[in-house]
């Protein structure tokens, strides 16, 4: 394994198989699971499988952008956010990319649209890569994915 990516507290970072080409994520080592909003959700039969079609707002603070997205339902959780709350969540993977590298992480779809990130980036997204400075910000340049 490479020497670990040092990322402040909210990096931005794409999900390439998602055509999500730029979101901003605070990067959250109290959550387990990355998760993503998604203002709306619909369920359908692909392949024999369970899928998910999400809409979402990639640009913080801006609803005038959406991205429509599909993936494979991997599960379905019950998560219990920050407040306590529990509520059950369908689980994507997808691919993250950060810093020039490129993983399969599990994501958790929410409606996210009151929060202050489109995303999180839970810890075992981390594991094994990524080491956060709590006072920093936006320390990994941006790179696009090809």
């Amino acid at each position: 394994m490479k020497e670990k990516m040092i990322v402040g507290w909210r990096e931005t970072l794409s999900l390439p198989g998602l055509g999500i080409e730029q979101i901003n994520a605070k990067v959250d080592t109290g959550a387990r699971t990355s998760c993503l909003h998604a203002f709306k959700v619909e369920s359908f039969t692909k392949e024999e499988a369970l899928w998910v079609r999400f809409w979402i707002h990639p640009l913080q603070r801006n609803n005038e952008k959406v991205t429509v997205c599909e993936a494979k339902v991997l599960d379905e959780r019950i998560v219990r956010d920050s407040g306590g709350h529990e509520e059950s969540r369908y689980v994507i993977q997808s691919d993250v990319s950060l810093g020039g590298q490129t993983w399969p992480i599990e994501i958790t779809l929410t409606n996210r649209e009151n929060m202050g990130f489109r995303m999180l980036l839970g810890r075992t997204a981390m594991h094994h890569r990524i080491l956060v400075d709590p006072t920093k910000s936006f320390l990994i340049a941006f790179e696009e994915s090809k």
